[in-house]
């Protein structure tokens, strides 16, 4: 699914979308477990269609809009990253 096209959909929308995809994600994963391996690429589409879907209805719930998710998540600082040998502490 592109982008555009799911922000365009109302919340009820994206919460019946949701379902529908993740019931249709149950049901591939079943047949691949009864050996139908056909649909390895389109579990992987699905699982991304669904992120994408939940991460549109987090903005929308905390009232933030695409274009100031992006400038924030590339403006702030990235958490966790580790010292350099050349900058701990005792490094020779």
């Amino acid at each position: 699914m592109e982008l555009a096209k799911i922000r365009s959909w109302s919340d009820e929308e994206l919460k019946t979308q949701e379902t529908q995809v993740a019931d249709q994600l149950f049901r591939i994963r079943f047949q691949s477990k009864l050996g139908q391996n056909d649909g390895v690429k389109k579990i992987r589409e699905l699982r991304k269609d669904i992120a994408r879907i939940q991460t549109i209805a987090r903005e929308r719930a905390l009232g933030i809009r695409s274009s100031e998710a992006v400038a924030s998540a590339k403006s702030a600082p990235r958490a966790g990253r580790r010292a350099t040998t050349s900058t701990r502490k005792g490094a020779r």
